[in-house]
This record gives structure tokens, C-alpha cells and sequence, in this order.
């Protein structure tokens, strides 16, 4: 059941950032949860996030996440680690930009019968000198947002 719990929790998380909803983006984490963002900047606590999300949403049009799961995996009873690629489409376009492709990691915890985002890291895939693969990565992810619209 852990698995399918953390993938919603996931699930939500960028829904709220396609939704340009801070408020539902953070409602997933756990109140001491931390965001380390695509350029390094570090959130903690929920209504921390909620706050700066919120505030990067009134101040960019951000564009859209098209996501992949690739792993979800237990880290013992009360934990997991889920694994996913990430690509954005800009505002008004339907092409992924491959400049901001990413990997994506949750670590997830369960406390009281509860799961809660504790880690969302979400870290560039720009495969430095190996332009092969972030064409693989971004028609991987194309296909994704294709499916999408």
C-alpha cells in the first residue's frame, strides 16, 4: 500500500505546481518537509514552501511538468524513496525545453498511519558533454506531455 500512497503524495505535489497552487504543492509534505529546488535552494517546513511557492507563482509564468516514475522502493516499514524523471513545457508551447529536464527524488515517511513528503529533491539532467542522452530523456518525457494535452 506504501507505494501507491507515496505516488499519489507525488502525484499532488505536481499537480500543484501545474496548478500554480503553493498551497497544494506543499500540502504533501510533512510540516518539517524540505524542497531542494532545480537551483539549489533549499525550503523548509510546509508552510515555508506553500509561502515561497506561492510567491515564484506570482512572479514567473512557470511551465508545466510532464513526470515519470521510474522507481518507488521501500526504505524499511515507515519509509520509501520514489525516483522520477521530470521535463517542463513552457508556457504556450508543447515542446518539453531540454534545459530543464530533471530527476526528481521523494523520500517519504509514515508516521501515524500517515505519509508525508520529508525530502523532494529535484536535481538539473543536463549530462554534461552527452548530448545523446538528454535527447533520450527529453523524447521519453515528450511522450509523457504528448499523452497529456
Amino acid at each position: 500500500m506504501g507505494q501507491q500512497d507515496v505516488r499519489a503524495l507525488y502525484d499532488s505535489l505536481i499537480a500543484g505546481w501545474n496548478d500554480h497552487d503553493g498551497a497544494a504543492m506543499a500540502g504533501p509534505f510533512a510540516e518539517d518537509g524540505v524542497v531542494i529546488g532545480f537551483d539549489g535552494s533549499v525550503s523548509s517546513g510546509q508552510q515555508t514552501i506553500s509561502t515561497e511557492m506561492a510567491s515564484i507563482f506570482a512572479d514567473h509564468e512557470t511551465g508545466r511538468y510532464a513526470v515519470k516514475v521510474h522507481s518507488v522502493r521501500s526504505l524499511g516499514p515507515q519509509a520509501m524513496i520514489l525516483r522520477a524523471i521530470a521535463g517542463l513545457v513552457p508556457p504556450g508551447q508543447t515542446a518539453i525545453n531540454p534545459g530543464t529536464n530533471s530527476h526528481q527524488t521523494v523520500v517519504a515517511e509514515q508516521h501515524e498511519g500517515q505519509w508525508k513528503i520529508v525530502l523532494f529533491q529535484n536535481t538539473p539532467a543536463q549530462f554534461h558533454g552527452r548530448p545523446g542522452l538528454v535527447e533520450d530523456m527529453t523524447r521519453e518525457l515528450q511522450a509523457v506531455a504528448d499523452r497529456s494535452t
